[in-house]
């Protein structure tokens, strides 16, 4: 069974070496103590988000506190190539599920997207703490993955921003049901066209997933994402939720591309 993870902040496990000596505190301590009731002996991972896992053991409990003595010091690489999640906003939390459960199965990254035909809506006054929340989502979901890595929430785009985005990428998926192509054709495809070193170098290629709201993707957002490079690719045979469309396709992506 693997360790239980706690996060720390990126850069307070770089001195660490086997036989060192690091203090947990704040919340993820109270976390460990207090919830988990973790012990002197027991095995427990402590992750800094950005790739640096120690696997330890407890050394000492106090309120507040957790010391592990470091057993080792893994630097865990991201993958050669990226995927991330373009996730429109969407109603019942459907959006923040597919951002969970995409974390859960492995997504580099997630962008929450204001289509147009999104009915949720980041007003100026609710997009700061709603970003918050779903980068809240993201971290616990890393966290119950056992992940070294935890995805970043980038900032929310409209649909001249998502544009932008496509253009930038090296792939831009649109996941769309009256697609012709399968998104294992679509993906086999780029990879065959990729050279091998692309491959094999960290963070050297990206590809975004694109999933529209409950009403789908306008044809005129379609337009527009293929003008600035985008690719539509079918997803199964039956339509899926929004929520469910985005870890499908990172399922898919990760096994076709190596990652898995």
């Amino acid at each position: 069974m693997s360790n239980p993870v706690f996060f720390t902040a990126p850069g307070t496990l770089d001195q660490q070496v086997p036989g060192s000596v690091f203090v947990l505190d704040g919340a993820e301590a109270r976390h460990a103590v207090t919830v988990k009731r973790l012990a002197v002996g027991e095995a427990v991972d402590i992750a800094d988000g950005a790739g640096k896992r120690l696997t330890g053991t407890v050394a000492a409990v106090a309120p507040g506190e957790l010391t592990v003595e470091c057993l080792e010091l893994i630097e865990e690489p991201r993958p050669g190539i990226g995927l991330v999640l373009v996730q429109a906003l969407a109603k019942g939390d459907r959006d923040e599920l597919a951002a969970e459960t995409a974390t859960e199965l492995g997504i580099d990254a997630v962008i929450p997207w204001q289509a147009e035909r999104s009915i949720v809506r980041w007003k100026a006054e609710r997009a700061a703490k709603a970003h918050a929340k779903w980068q809240a989502v993201v971290t616990a979901a890393a966290k119950q993955a056992r992940r070294a890595w935890i995805p970043e929430v980038r900032a929310a785009v409209d649909g001249a921003g998502l544009q932008a985005a496509v253009a930038a990428a090296d792939l831009a998926v649109i996941l769309h049901e009256d697609a012709v192509r399968p998104l294992r054709q679509v993906l086999e495809t780029w990879l065959d066209s990729v050279p091998g070193s692309t491959q094999g170098d960290s963070g050297a290629a990206e590809i975004l997933l694109i999933v529209g709201p409950e009403g789908g993707i306008s044809p005129r957002e379609v337009t527009r994402l293929c003008d600035a490079g985008a690719v539509t690719a079918l997803l199964g045979h039956h339509v899926l939720r929004s929520s469910t469309a985005g870890p499908a396709a990172t399922v898919l992506a990760s096994d076709i591309l190596g990652r898995w």
